[in-house]
Formats: C-alpha cells, structure tokens, sequence
C-alpha cells in the first residue's frame, strides 16, 4: 500500500529512517533482492511486468563479517551466584554492622527492611526485568527509549569511578594477606617494632595503636602527605599489589561471563564459609555476648530521626549495586524465558540477611578485644577501612593462631571485592561491546580488556601515593552520591511514565511463560512502587544527602579537605548524572518535526527494542527504502487506501 507523509508516524516510520539516496534502479518482480543483508525470494516468480511500486528497494550488499553472538550464562545457579557475590560486597562486612550500631542496633532492622521493600526490590527487579528483557548493556538497552540513552552512558561513568577505587582495596587486601604469613604479626603488639607502641608496664599507651601505625606508616603512608595536593611518591609495594589483582581480573574475565560464571562458585560461596567459622570461633571467645549485646542493643527512640532512615535507604541502595549498570548487564545474557522475580527475592533478601549475619562475626571478635583493653565496645568499633584494616585486624591479633585467622580473613575480603568488581566490569565491558559488536571478535576483546584494565592501573596509581588515602576518600564520597541516585530516579520514572508501566508489567509476564498467581499479585505492588512509591523515596534519599553535602565537611581523620577538594568530588558527581539531559538534547536533535513531535517520537522505542523475543532473524531500522515522486502527493479528495 501507499504511505503518505502524514501516515507514517502511524506505521512506526520516521523521515530520519530514509536514507538520502539517488534513485535506484526498478528492480524488477520475480528478482530476488536484499534487504540489510537479508536474501527475499519470490514464491512464485512471474514473467509478466508488473505496474512499479510505489516503494522501491535498494539492493545492499550482505556484511562479509557478522558480528559475533552474544553470550549467555551456562546455567541459572552462575547468574545466581554471580548476582549474589556482586551484591554482597565489603559493604555487607564494613559498613552495615557499623550502621546498626549507630542508628539504635536491631531497631535499625526495621527501616531497613522497610527501605528494602519499598526501594530495594523494586528498583533490583527493574533492572534485572529491563537487561533481560532487552538482551543489551545499560546503554544499547535504551532503545526501549532512546531519550533516557543518558542513563546507560551515567551507568557506565559511575562503574568506571568504583572500578578504578574498588580494586585499590584489593590491593590493599593482598598485601595484608602477604604480611600475614609470619608470625607475629607486623601489626601486633608481639612484634618487636611495635613495643614502644603498645601498653607498658605502668599501663599508659601511646596515642596510637599498633595496627593504627601499620596502617597509617608502613602501608598508605599517609603521615609523610599533608593532604589532598600533597600526594607524594607511589607506594611502590602497593604499585605491585594493585597490578596483580587487575592481572586477576583480566584472567578472570577474558573468557567473559563463560570464565567468571565459573569463577564465582568459588568466590561467592567461600565468605560465608568463612563468616560462619569466624563465628563459631566468636562465640568461644571471653566478652563476645557483650559485642553482641552492643551489637543488637535496641534505642527505640532512634526511629524519630531522620537519619536513621536515610542511613537505612542508603545502605539497601549501595548494597544490592542498583544503577552501576552490573545487574543489567549480567541480566543481559539470561534466557528469556528465566523467572526474574524469583531472583529478585532471591538474591536481595539473601543479600540483606547476609549483613545482619555478618554483623555476629564482627562484634563478637571486637567485644573480646574490648574486653581484653578494658573498654567498652564503642572505643574499638570503627567502619569502612578503618574496621577492615585497623580495629579486625587488631582484634585476631589477640587469638591463639592469630596468622591462620588473619590469612581466611584477607581471603574472604578479597573474594568479596573480586565479587563485586567482576559485575562493575561487566557492566564496562557489556556497554561497550554492544555499542561496538565488532570487538566481540576473541583478539579485539582480549585487545579492549586488556587496554581497559591497564588504563585503570595507570590511573589507580594516584590512589597509591603517599597521599592517595586523601583521593581514594574523595571518589568513594562522591562517585555513588547524589549523581548515582539521580541516575536511579530518571531510570526509575523513565519507565514507569515514559516506556509506560502497563507496558513494562506485561513484558515481565511475558517473560516468565508459566506466571504462578503469586508473580501476577507481586507485580502490581512493584507497579505501585515505580509509579509513586519509590521515586518519592528516592527523593527524599536526596534531599537528605544534599542537605547533608551543604552542612557538613568531608573529612579523613583530622584533615579537613578544602573547598576546592569539595568542588572537585562535586563535579565528579556532576559529571554522572549530566548525561541525562546531554543525551536527551542529542535524541530530540536527531529528530524532526516540532518540538512535541521530536519528544514524542524520541520516548518511542526503537523498532529493533524486541529483538529479544523472537529467535529469527530481524531487520533492524533504518530500512533502505526509497520514495517515488507520487508518494508525496496529497491524496485525491474523497479516495481511501487499501
């Protein structure tokens, strides 16, 4: 049939899918020809002529070098596994147990469920649902929407900011796993050079600890820098840390998810191993109830403060990894037809309970160590860095075995960070290779990752210098701020208001074939939250972290970072979440028409979005079609189109 210029925004056609051409040559009926590389044969081919079409097809030659196919997981235990070790990181050991404590110890269990109920699983399964469903990386995947691609390019910058921090960590974890095969431990008071450190005879100390000054002299180095512009030489054994673990990342990543899917059953299973022996030998432990006890020590009046619950919307937010892209990505490479709200509840309530489980582990190892000083617990519970290399460390000091227990410590820290840096990476690579089909040729992916990982190491360099703890504080404070939140809020508004919630409920029930009725009830509550609930949660998320941005000063210990420090970590944030509109004004640009039009046709996905559902071959726009003179005439008065 004939198309007129008015119909085509009807039929799903855009001026932009015509590409400016001369005019072919008629091809004639009963010839094959092409399209985009696809052969169309006539049924019965005819010798008589026929009238010529309206539209005439341009022959194209067929691409002499597809692109390879896209992966996918070898069973759904490797992209359960792999979801469950991205998701419960150092977080889950050096901040959650911190927090409980802080914020009125088990009382803080309730927000924090409640957050997780109303900001944790919708916004987990949203963009486990969307990667599935799209079989693309968190940039591609916007073709559902091509205004939000901003989104997927924010994903990526915020996955590069923590990859390239992340696995300064596991250097960090290496060289303490190197240091602990001696005994004593360098950083006990048994060793020779820390005697003048610890407590004497007359009972007075010193101003710092043992494990303090191992950490601040002999590993950073942070007490010959003055501060954030006073970064100094590298650490050089620090330099050799941090490029074995990116040369275990590479490995174990240059097969893709076909290497690091195996590599998780080790991984993501090991640190509750550990966790449970850590426990075990806790609770046998002289003043371990009294960890404990502080531990779960309930304040009710704590659920009166607005801190309290802003604390608990951000340890679910960072904890399950939503909006670095790693969830999408892995999500990508699923059958379609996987349950994903089964693995939603999976994963994020194991990965929930597994903080609270965690928190046993620390506080009854520490509640000794108090009990050994003669303080309270409060004295020697610290969270971040400082509980993970300076108060733990102290504390398995103090057992008999201590090098055993420290060695299966730094193991299980360094199976949680490799976890979680496997999925910031995938989301990296994920991105790029589908933008890019043609790297997922074996040499040019070797080539890309290998030049990915080394450009990380060279700039992960900064992070290592004498005055890198300074950097390394900065990027952590900003990298997952407000800019990661923001890039949440857009996702999470994109499609309930502009991909359309109805549509995107369907699209989950028509990925789980055989829908059990509690997955139909599950799925209008999640609608609920996309359209209302979790964005105003997201809101109020924050509000309270610039508020808190405005009223407070970013510090590492007794340095205060200057106001250009702040500037600097701030633009960061920026940086990320700028996208966005950048994108979107690029998408409207793209179009033509009016400016509602360009909006409108600019939120219509692509017609290539559901390639995904079908398992023949499809023809992706733009088709190479070209338009005769009289397809622009206006139509005769009073005449219909068949």
């Amino acid at each position: 049939m004939k198309l007129f210029p008015e119909q085509w925004a009807t039929e799903g056609i855009r001026q932009s899918d015509f590409l400016e051409q001369e005019m072919p040559a008629t091809v004639m009926p009963g010839s094959p020809v092409q399209l985009n590389g696809v052969t169309l044969e006539p049924e019965h081919p005819q010798s008589v002529s026929q009238p010529q079409p309206a539209f005439q097809i341009q022959p194209v030659t067929p691409d002499l070098a597809p692109s390879q196919p896209r992966e996918t997981w070898g069973g759904k235990y490797e992209f359960l596994l792999s979801c469950v070790g991205y998701c419960v990181g150092l977080g889950n050991v050096w901040r959650f147990p911190y927090l409980c404590y802080r914020n009125g110890g088990g009382v803080f269990l309730i927000p924090y469920f409640v957050m997780l109920l109303f900001t944790g699983l919708p916004l987990f399964l949203l963009e486990l649902s969307l990667g599935q469903y799209g079989a693309a990386g968190p940039i591609t995947v916007w073709k559902c929407c091509p205004l939000l691609k901003g989104i997927g390019v924010g994903m990526l910058l915020v996955s590069s900011l923590v990859s390239l921090y992340y696995n300064v960590i596991i250097a960090w974890t290496f060289y303490y796993l190197g240091m602990s095969f001696q005994s004593p431990l360098p950083w006990s008071c048994d060793a020779p050079r820390n005697a003048p450190l610890c407590q004497n005879a007359s009972g007075n100390s010193s101003r710092f600890s043992a494990s303090e000054a191992f950490w601040n002299e002999q590993v950073l180095g942070v007490t010959h820098s003055s501060g954030l512009h006073d970064p100094g030489p590298v650490r050089w054994p620090l330099a050799v840390c941090l490029l074995v673990a990116w040369i275990v990342i590479f490995l174990c990543m240059l097969k893709g998810i076909r290497s690091s899917g195996k590599v998780v059953y080790f991984t993501a299973t090991f640190p509750y191993l550990v966790l449970i022996v850590l426990i075990i030998r806790g609770a046998t432990l002289e003043g371990s109830i009294e960890g404990v006890r502080f531990y779960l020590s309930s304040d009710w009046s704590r659920l009166q403060s607005a801190q309290v619950w802003n604390d608990a919307a951000s340890q679910i937010f960072y904890s399950l990894g939503i909006g670095f892209g790693g969830l999408l990505s892995m999500a990508s490479y699923n059958k379609f037809d996987n349950n994903v709200i089964r693995d939603t509840l999976v994963i994020a309530i194991g990965n929930c309970c597994t903080s609270f489980f965690a928190g046993f582990a620390i506080f009854s190892v520490l509640g000794h160590m108090a009990w050994r000083k003669r303080v309270p617990v409060g004295e020697v519970a610290d969270s971040g860095p400082g509980l993970a290399f300076v108060a733990y460390p102290e504390a398995l000091a103090l057992l008999p075995g201590s090098a055993f227990w420290s060695v299966l410590f730094f193991l299980m820290m360094f199976t949680l960070g490799v976890d979680t840096l496997f999925g910031n990476m995938e989301g990296i690579t994920t991105a790029v290779l589908d933008e890019f089909p043609a790297l997922r040729e074996w040499r040019r992916k070797t080539l890309f990752l290998g030049a990915l990982c080394f450009t990380f190491y060279l700039l992960g360099l900064l992070l290592i210098t004498e005055g890198g703890i300074y950097w390394f504080t900065l990027i952590d404070a900003y990298s997952t701020s407000f800019g990661l939140i923001i890039i949440t809020l857009f996702m999470c508004v994109g499609i309930a208001f502009f991909y359309g919630v109805n549509q995107f409920c369907r699209d989950i029930v028509d990925m789980i074939c055989r829908c059990p009725p509690w997955c139909g009830k599950l799925v209008l509550y999640f609608k609920a939250c996309w359209v209302f609930i979790t964005p105003c949660l997201l809101l109020f998320i924050l509000f309270y972290i610039f508020l808190e941005m405005y009223n407070t000063s970013l510090h590492y210990g007794a340095y205060t970072y200057p106001g250009w420090g702040k500037a600097l970590g701030v633009c960061m944030g920026t940086m990320t979440c700028i996208q966005i509109p950048l994108w979107a004004l690029v998408a409207v640009c793209r179009e033509s028409g009016t400016l509602t039009d360009r909006f409108r046709k600019a939120i219509h996905p692509l017609n290539s979005w559901r390639t995904a559902t079908t398992h023949a071959e499809v023809i992706d726009v733009p088709f190479t079609i070209n338009l005769v003179d009289s397809d622009f005439a206006s139509p005769p008065q009073g005449s219909s189109e068949a």
